[in-house]
């Protein structure tokens, strides 16, 4: 090299790429691009001093991945990263993955969703012995068919002061997550509103967004206080709040979604938080963060340059190893690419035709489950299908007899929804429907267990964001599966977000580094 090297500091320029690279993941510190003759390199740290040397060509200030996002998201909820790992239900977002999240210092959400209060109940009582003070949330789903199981939820949540929750499926706003957000508000020594109870509102669609994003509707405020589960000065306070504190757009994601993309309805709700917000006047700004298709870092970055506050991840936390699902699932999304997703009937929401998006690559249940809403909406009730295809039902799908399902779905509702057996007797329609939940619902306990005899019935909840980590993840130290945890896929996800951002803000510069660098691969974080 020409010159003499004058770099006051730890380190001196790297000029191969592999030495620019590991100069690039050094986030914390300032970067500086150096020419020396025809050679361009890169140091983190330090500075040059006068004289001869090293030409500078550009510098960025440190870019650690806890800038990415927003500050207020991780002040409000007590975390290092505007980063979330979201609900997954039936237990699947464990308890284990909640602890180990909460441990790194990260939020993650609890898969409540089609779990018994008593079970929930179990789970925070694991949280109060493990992780006592730290973040969590708690899933809250619509549950439509089950409305006294929303309530019981919510029930448990207030007695139990759970001070989180991310509310997902909802299609509109029902009494019991008003009345969970509002039994939480207080007033300040101002005279203004505190808001005890938190809520992260999933959403795809503008329309709902605006239910979340605007305060309580008095008629609901009003029913909540004449049945005395609020207070009048409750029921006041709630018209100076949104109902939700975070909005998190979903896009092209597993399980529920509309398959929207990012880039057009995270936009969308951006400029209607926006439009609210001056409207009403709000102190504080709800915050809008983004979910679906995030799987690489690549997609992070994008959803924070778009605008997002933070990001949540689904589908890549199912294969961790704390995910509460079995070893035989985490397999399958292991060797999933990026179009090997379909989308199914959903079990929870069945009758009004609502889909879930599921994992298509080594299983038959997108397919099976799509049959059967063929034959719900062509025929009036089990008698009515041709005996035929009732028999092929039997065999293939639900390897035993239709009498048999419904002795089954009668012990279930029994103890969950006993009105809906009387609906059931009355009308063959209603009665037909739960039969084919019943597949529907079993389909995803089968691949959360495991049951090997029913692999080819597997309902697994996932979108393409699992192609795009197994993509990225893949010949790096993270593979086998057995070797991720969802602490460092967070972190190894934020990382190269911050690194990809920091490559950006040194191309604006008018810096032209090696195209090579742009491919951020997993390495241990610790080197």
């Amino acid at each position: 090299m020409s010159g003499t090297p004058n770099w006051q500091g730890e380190r001196a320029p790297r000029f191969d790429v592999a030495g620019v690279r590991g100069e690039l993941h050094r986030l914390h510190d300032a970067c500086h691009i150096v020419a020396d003759g025809d050679e361009v390199g890169a140091v983190c740290g330090g500075r040059q001093t006068d004289g001869g040397g090293f030409e500078l060509l550009a510098s960025v200030a440190p870019f650690p991945s806890d800038m990415l996002g927003s500050a207020a998201f991780r002040d409000t909820h007590g975390v290092r990263l505007a980063y979330m790992s979201g609900a997954m239900a039936n237990g699947i977002a464990s308890e284990e993955l909640v602890v180990a999240m909460a441990e790194a210092g990260l939020l993650a959400s609890f898969g409540a969703a089609g779990l018994a209060p008593d079970r929930i109940a179990s789970a925070l009582d694991l949280f109060e012995s493990k992780i006592p003070g730290r973040p969590f949330a708690c899933n809250l789903i619509h549950s439509p068919a089950e409305s006294g199981l929303e309530r019981a939820t919510v029930d448990l949540f207030l007695d139990r002061r759970v001070r989180l929750v991310e509310a997902s499926a909802f299609l509109g706003l029902t009494t019991e997550v008003v009345r969970y957000r509002v039994a939480g508000l207080e007033r300040d020594r101002d005279g203004g509103a505190v808001a005890r109870n938190r809520v992260i509102a999933k959403v795809s669609r503008p329309e709902v967004a605006e239910l979340f994003l605007r305060p309580a509707p008095r008629e609901i405020l009003d029913a909540l206080v004449a049945a005395g589960r609020i207070s009048v000065l409750q029921a006041e306070l709630a018209s100076r709040v949104p109902l939700a504190d975070d909005i998190t757009v979903e896009a092209d994601s597993g399980g529920h979604t509309d398959r929207r993309p990012s880039t057009v309805v995270t936009a969308a709700v951006l400029r209607l938080r926006d439009r609210i917000t001056r409207e009403l006047g709000y102190p504080s700004v709800p915050r809008v963060g983004a979910a679906g298709g995030l799987g690489s870092p690549e997609g992070l970055a994008a959803a924070f340059a778009m605008g997002a506050d933070y990001v949540v991840t689904g589908s890549v936390n199912q294969s961790c190893v704390e995910a509460g699902t079995s070893s035989e699932a985490k397999e399958l999304l292991t060797r999933a690419g990026v179009a090997d997703y379909a989308m199914a009937p959903a079990a929870d929401m069945f009758e009004i035709g609502a889909d879930v998006q599921v994992l298509k690559s080594g299983t038959m249940f997108p397919m099976r489950a799509s049959r059967l809403r063929e034959l719900y909406r062509t025929y009036d009730g089990l008698d009515a299908i041709p005996a035929t295809e009732l028999s092929r039902l039997e065999k293939d799908v639900f390897r035993m007899s239709v009498d048999e399902v419904w002795r089954e779905c009668l012990d279930y509702l029994g103890e969950r929804a006993p009105e809906r057996i009387d609906r059931a007797t009355k009308d063959p329609k209603v009665k037909m429907a739960l039969v084919f939940r019943w597949y529907l619902g079993s389909s995803a306990r089968w691949a959360s267990r495991g049951e090997t005899d029913r692999i080819r019935d597997y309902q697994v909840w996932c979108g393409p964001a699992m192609g795009a980590f197994n993509s990225w993840a893949r010949d790096s130290h993270l593979f086998p599966a057995e070797n991720w945890t969802v602490a460092e896929v967070a972190e190894q996800l934020m990382h190269g977000a911050a690194y990809l951002f920091r490559l950006r803000q040194l191309g604006a510069t008018g810096a032209v580094l090696a195209t090579a660098l742009n491919d951020y691969r997993p390495a241990p974080l610790s080197s």
